[in-house]
């Protein structure tokens, strides 16, 4: 009788709340596998970055066609429209890159001579810093945008936009500050 009860005692994972360890393995292999469900949306990620890349070519044809009409503030307009079209796109990468890397599967790119130099040290906390910067310099360049063409932007949005701006930079502000605190409680 004493075998039958440490048979059936085997089954079940300690502390496991009576549940059979087979079916509680099975569970934990379905939601590690579930990262993969990320993949696709990386994969659409590169495909609007592609978007994107021709988004630059159009305008970039569009002011090399036009250059000689445009003034030198429309001029300047367009080149802060193609720093800001490339700066998206670098937001696009760092997440495609960074997000596949830290929460589906790791990059087999140790001796790869173009690895950039922030996989090394890549985890959420790093990743949400970098994002936070990127989107503070695409806020930049939507404000340096409305200050160019000042006389054609509405106090109100200028207004917004500032807004915007500095409360993108007090998030990333807190975002490093409480990355640094999580970093220093590791070491």
């Amino acid at each position: 009788m004493s075998n039958v009860g440490q048979s059936s005692q085997a089954a079940v994972l300690p502390g496991g709340g009576g549940i059979p360890a087979r079916i509680e393995q099975g569970f934990e292999i379905v939601i590690f596998a579930s990262r993969w469900i990320q993949a696709p949306l990386y994969g659409g990620l590169i495909v609007a970055e592609l978007l994107y890349a021709y988004k630059f070519v159009a305008e970039l044809w569009e002011m090399i066609h036009n250059v000689r009409e445009l003034t030198e503030t429309i001029f300047m307009l367009s080149i802060l429209s193609l720093i800001d079209i490339t700066m998206v796109a670098n937001l696009l990468t760092m997440v495609v890159i960074g997000g596949y890397a830290t929460f589906v599967s790791k990059l087999d790119l140790d001796t790869h001579k173009d690895r950039p130099e922030w996989l090394s040290h890549v985890d959420p906390g790093t990743i949400k810093v970098k994002l936070a910067a990127s989107l503070i310099g695409i806020s930049s360049i939507h404000l340096l945008k409305a200050f160019v063409n000042v006389a054609n932007e509405p106090v109100e949005h200028i207004k917004w936009k500032l807004v915007i701006h500095l409360t993108f930079l007090g998030s990333a502000i807190l975002l490093a500050w409480t990355d640094k605190i999580m970093q220093k409680g590791k070491h």
